[in-house]
């Protein structure tokens, strides 16, 4: 009995060593199909290296054409642009250091053959206006040989007039705002208000008029006839600066310095400008092709220019006054 069975049991019973043999073959595989896996993923990572490296070679590429176009533009005779684009402030829009900046890269170029100031601007700082007319003054007498030439977009006014009026000549569109010569400042006067509210202004000063403009007190007579013999001032500042950059090509007329803006097809009848065109008229007149924007510009400068914008297309700003400063063209 025990001998007929015992073939029968060696014949069920596993070869030795064979779990082991698939285990290994098992890991065998496995390993097998990693290594597989990473090949098959270095060869996609190369492929997707290189497509990210030609899409950043042809994006830096294509970011670079202008640039070149610019580089190349610079060495044949062309027109620098020297952008006068939203409010003529300090803390934005365009100021003398922006300005600065760009007439220094301009006039460093040995085929520049004319400036051109491109104004799309409602006015703004007295300060900023006076010093960026003296810089252009300062590169007209260094060279004289050079035209500048003030082109007026949307709007040309106040601050952004006596800019202008540094240049040789001023063109604009028949549509564009040109002029409000003149000066304001801005404030609120809430006593009735308070009174009505029963409230109490307590303000300290040291110095008889030291809270002159304060919104919550009354204006005295003292201080009314002082804030307008300080405007007659500058108002007079501005229009000697306009009668020296326009001299005899004024008209006589008694509203040329009223604070009114007008047309440029008006403008041109006045003497505020000298003849109606743009960019491209200019350029033709010039003999030029090209023309050069030597302008910095960053974000933020892109932001100011869009707030500068929507400025000038309200009718209260055209004056370039803005409430809480002290004046402003």
């Amino acid at each position: 009995m025990n001998e007929q069975s015992e073939p029968h049991n060696r014949e069920a019973r596993p070869e030795p060593g064979s779990d082991l043999d698939r285990l290994t073959a098992a890991i065998g595989g496995i390993v097998d199909k990693y290594l597989a896996d990473q090949r098959r993923a270095r060869r996609w990572g190369g492929v997707w290296r290189f497509l990210i490296a030609a899409y950043i070679g042809i994006f830096l590429g294509l970011a670079l054409v202008p640039t070149v176009e610019v580089l190349f533009a610079r060495t044949k005779a062309h027109a620098g642009l020297v952008q006068i684009d939203g409010v003529i402030a300090r803390d934005g829009g365009t100021d003398v250091e922006l300005v600065r900046k760009a007439l220094a890269s301009a006039y460093k170029s040995p085929r520049l053959d004319a400036v051109i100031l491109e104004i799309n601007s409602p006015g703004g700082s007295p300060v900023q206006a006076e010093r960026i007319t003296n810089e252009i003054r300062r590169w007209k007498a260094k060279r004289p040989e050079i035209p500048v030439i003030a082109i007026i977009g949307e709007v040309g006014a106040s601050a952004a007039y006596f800019v202008a009026a540094a240049a040789d000549a001023i063109v604009a569109a028949q549509s564009s705002l040109v002029g409000s010569i003149g000066v304001r400042i801005d404030s609120f006067g809430l006593t009735g208000l308070m009174e009505a509210l029963g409230i109490e202004r307590r303000l300290f000063t040291a110095g008889e008029h030291k809270g002159a403009l304060d919104m919550f007190s009354p204006v005295t007579e003292p201080v009314a006839s002082h804030v307008q013999t300080m405007l007659a001032e500058l108002h007079a500042q501005f229009i000697e600066a306009v009668r020296d950059g326009r001299g005899e090509r004024l008209a006589d007329d008694e509203t040329l310095f009223s604070g009114l803006f007008w047309s440029g097809e008006r403008a041109l009848a006045l003497g505020l400008v000298d003849r109606l065109g743009d960019r491209a008229t200019e350029l033709q007149a010039l003999d030029l092709e090209t023309a050069v924007d030597y302008t910095p510009s960053d974000l933020m400068q892109a932001i100011s220019k869009g707030v500068g914008a929507a400025m000038s297309g309200v009718l209260s700003a055209w004056d370039g006054g803005v409430s809480g400063r002290l004046a402003g063209f």
